[in-house]
């Protein structure tokens, strides 16, 4: 069992040394030469002045911030001190992209000078943790820290004391290393972290047109361009621009149909705006991801974010505590986190804590955190979410609608960009055939591709393979669509049919891939009703259940669970109502 402890935070203890220099009525605080620290357990004190150079507490007490004395004063009471700073940032805060700038390796220690206009210059003394010592070689920065702290063991538990003799230690080897290197210090080995080796050759090229429009079509190649969305992309470019200019917080709701290219959009505006942040248009930001498809728990989330956003690793409840502290607490350099969360459905909880803290902490005053939800179900909220979550999300909500098969052909055409390898009759009809489905642009894709590989396999030589025409079409859309589970669904009974139908109404009804036997029957009988058939009663429909469970087509809980059970499909529903238009 893991057992994780917190730091007591070190008491503090201020006066105003030296001469009151002034007083300014306007702006009413009075400026003070130099500012005394003690602190508990240590027998000196600390003496900072203008034009030193400080230590500030940060977002962990492992990395303090750097800053520069520019002058000490007080409020309009005189009870609290403040200090306005000149900040530094180290190499580990700055971009890549801003590195290599450089043209050198920078040291791990250097620090530069750092202006930003979501920086705020101003800082409480209680912030101020001790005096550092800054060089300057040359033209670079250098900051050496020293640490020392000294506590009483009874105040501290075990854990917590192990904790600081290591960060001490860890900080004298930093510096010695600065000064200099002792003959004795054992070299590090060469080839210590396995890794993968450089390819000797190249990858191999296209060998013809079809192999080239092949990797053009795969679902994970990226695109020159995202077609058919261009409103959207404008949409959700401008409300988290609006937010990081602004330093404050927000959310977003983006619904609509799998491969309506939700995701993709994202994705495209935060890499638009991540090379805004380089070119210093907008103010930097960080920008992590989470996916509900990738955890067990829904509580998990708060472990990934914590993680992503600060590199440290906790259990559920205290990665949401430590979260919780920090959007709720201000900083004195904090930039604007933007979060995504696809498949926002998958972390519904009974008690919906984990969906309420997402659409919550935007809303806190000091959080400066931007999140982007991204679900299948439009209506979402109002069906599965309770009023005191619903009421947190806001109004700011996208819809993406299914592609159709213009738009398709369209997305087709320019994945190809000029690559001439299909027929246009056989671009038209498989955008066709797929919109009147789903409108899933992935499907449309997976089909082209197989329809290439038709084409070449089918062809006398290789070398001269032709265009992909109707037929090579024709035969991977029976090859995708006419599987051993749509034949299932074709030779079922009208029942069975119709329980089909009746859980993908339920599925879309509650935004969930998941139901109850109980909720599905009552969908089933409205269904009978609709297409004036008998109703069948519950022991009939447990029946049928049962059946399309025992052909694989349904996931069934234990049946002593009787009309409890949960019920998930084993099959994707394009299969379904592929099989069931043919009929």
């Amino acid at each position: 069992m893991v057992r994780y402890f917190t730091r007591r935070r070190v008491r503090r203890h201020y006066n105003w040394k030296g001469k009151q220099i002034g007083f300014d009525r306007k702006l009413k605080t009075s400026e003070y030469g130099s500012l005394e620290i003690s602190v508990e357990g240590l027998p000196r004190t600390t003496v900072i002045s203008t034009g030193q150079h400080i230590l500030i507490e940060g977002e962990d007490d492992d990395n303090p911030f750097v800053a520069k004395v520019l002058k000490l004063f007080g409020d309009e009471s005189g009870k609290q001190k403040k200090a306005s700073v000149q900040w530094y940032v180290r190499v580990s805060e700055i971009p890549t992209g801003k590195i290599s700038l450089l043209g050198r390796e920078p040291h791990p220690q250097e620090v530069f000078y750092y202006e930003s206009r979501s920086c705020v210059d101003e800082v409480d003394a209680e912030s101020i943790i001790s005096t550092v010592q800054v060089k300057l070689r040359g033209r670079d920065l250098y900051c050496r820290m020293r640490l020392q702290f000294s506590f009483h063991l009874t105040e501290l538990s075990f854990g917590t004391f192990i904790d600081f003799l290591y960060i001490q230690i860890l900080l004298i080897l930093t510096e010695s290393s600065l000064l200099s290197t002792t003959p004795n210090t054992p070299r590090t080995p060469r080839h210590i972290t396995p890794s993968i080796p450089s390819r000797s050759l190249p990858a191999r090229q296209p060998a013809n047109v079809l192999e080239e429009a092949r990797t053009r079509l795969h679902v994970s190649a990226v695109p020159d361009s995202l077609p058919c969305r261009e409103q959207e992309f404008q949409d959700v470019y401008s409300f988290v621009e609006s937010k990081i200019m602004d330093g404050t917080g927000g959310c977003m709701y983006i619904s609509g149909v799998p491969g309506t290219g939700k995701t993709a959009t994202v994705h495209e505006v935060m890499r638009c705006l991540q090379h805004a942040s380089d070119m210093d248009e907008i103010p930097p930001f960080h920008f992590i991801e989470i996916n509900g498809m990738k955890m067990t728990d829904p509580h998990q989330a708060y472990v990934q974010i914590l993680q992503k956003m600060t590199g440290q690793k906790a259990t559920a409840d205290h990665a949401a505590a430590l979260l919780e502290k920090r959007f709720s607490s201000p900083a004195p350099r904090k930039e604007t986190t933007v979060l995504l969360v696809d498949e926002l459905d998958l972390l519904w909880t009974r008690k919906q804590n984990v969906m309420y803290n997402l659409f919550d902490w935007p809303t806190r005053r000091h959080a400066r955190l931007v999140v982007l939800t991204i679900a299948n179900t439009m209506d979402l909220p109002e069906r599965i979410m309770i009023n005191r979550v619903a009421s947190r999300l806001g109004l700011t909500r996208m819809s993406f609608q299914p592609y159709s098969f213009k738009q398709l052909q369209q997305i087709i055409m320019s994945r190809l960009n000029k690559v001439k390898a299909f027929e246009e009759d056989a671009l038209q009809l498989v955008s066709r055939k797929v919109a009147a489905l789903s409108g899933d642009a992935r499907r449309c894709l997976d089909i082209c591709r197989r329809a290439t590989e038709i084409c070449e396999h089918s062809a006398p030589n290789p070398s001269s393979t032709g265009l992909v025409g109707m037929s090579h079409v024709m035969e991977a859309l029976n090859e995708m669509f006419s599987s051993a589970y749509v034949t299932a669904i074709k030779c079922a009974s009208v029942q069975e049919q119709l329980f089909l139908r009746a859980v993908i109404a339920e599925f879309r009804r509650l935004g969930l891939e998941e139901s109850t036997f109980q909720q599905v029957f009552v969908q089933h009988q409205a269904l009978c009703r609709v297409e004036g058939l008998q109703p069948i009663t519950v022991s009939e429909g447990l029946a049928v259940c049962q059946r399309l469970g025992a052909c694989r087509l349904l996931l069934l809980e234990p049946s002593r669970l009787g009309v409890q059970q949960r019920v998930r499909l084993n099959v994707s529903q394009d299969d379904i109502l592929y099989a069931l238009k043919a009929d």
